[in-house]
C-alpha cells in the first residue's frame, strides 16, 4: 500500500491544480496572478472555460478525460486566504495534498525561471502561508514562477514589493512570459506522466530562448 503523504510516487496521479492570485479585473495581468494566468492558458488550449464554484469560493474548469482529466482551480478568496478555497476543493474532490500542484508567482526568481518543489515552506509568500494552515502540511507540490525582484538593495525591495507584485507585466517581458507559460503548460503534462521529482529535471533547468526586454 502506498504512502498517501509522500508527494512523489511511482504512479503519479495530479488531479488537481491551483493556481494562486487576486480576482478582479483590478488585479488582472498582474505579475502576482500569474498563477491564474497559466491556468487560464491550460483552459484555452482545452477550449474550455471556468464556472463559478460557491462551494468552492473559486473558479473551477475541467481539461482532459480519463486517467488525464485535471481540476483547475483559481480561488476566488484573494491571495491571503488562498488555503481556504483550496482545503475545501481537496474536501469536495476527496483528494490528498500529494495529488495537488499549487502554481505561484515568486519574487526571489527572475522572470524566465521556474522552481518545482514537491514539499516546502511559504518562503514568504502569503498564498502558500494561508495554504499550509489551512493544509495543515507542507507536504504538498507547488510551482514557482519568477515575476523579478523590484529592487537589490532590501530596504528598497520592501518599500517596492507591493507596487512590484500589484503591477502589469511591461511589453518588452511579454514574449519572455508567453515563453514560461508554454513552459508550465508543457510542464503540467510531465508531472502527470512522470510525478514532480522527474519534472522537476526539466523545469528547474528551464532557460527561455526569448531574452527579456
Amino acid at each position: 500500500m502506498s504512502d498517501p503523504a509522500l508527494p512523489d510516487r511511482q504512479h503519479p496521479d495530479l488531479q488537481l491544480v491551483v493556481g494562486l492570485g487576486n480576482p478582479g479585473e483590478k488585479y488582472a495581468a498582474t505579475r502576482h496572478n500569474v498563477g491564474f494566468m497559466a491556468l487560464d492558458r491550460l483552459a484555452a488550449r482545452a477550449g474550455t472555460g471556468f464556472r463559478h464554484q460557491a462551494k468552492l469560493t473559486g473558479l473551477l474548469a475541467e481539461v482532459g478525460h480519463g486517467p488525464s482529466r485535471l481540476r483547475l482551480l483559481k480561488p476566488q478568496t484573494f491571495m491571503n486566504d488562498s488555503g481556504r478555497s483550496i482545503r475545501a476543493a481537496l474536501d469536495w474532490f476527496s483528494l490528498q495534498p500529494h495529488q495537488l500542484l499549487v502554481v505561484v508567482d515568486d519574487m526571489d526568481l527572475p522572470l524566465g525561471r521556474l522552481r518545482l518543489r514537491a514539499a516546502g515552506s511559504a518562503g514568504g509568500h502569503n498564498g502558500l502561508r494561508s495554504t499550509i494552515s489551512h493544509l495543515g502540511t507542507q507536504q504538498f507540490p507547488r510551482l514557482r514562477i519568477g515575476i523579478g525582484a523590484p529592487a537589490t538593495d532590501p530596504a528598497e525591495r520592501r518599500a517596492r514589493t507591493v507596487g512590484h507584485v500589484l503591477g502589469r507585466f511591461s511589453a518588452a517581458e511579454q514574449p519572455l512570459l508567453d515563453a514560461v507559460l508554454s513552459e508550465v503548460e508543457a510542464g503540467i503534462a510531465l508531472i502527470q506522466r512522470l510525478g514532480v521529482e522527474r519534472a522537476g529535471n526539466r523545469l528547474n533547468s528551464f532557460q527561455s530562448p526569448v531574452a527579456a526586454g
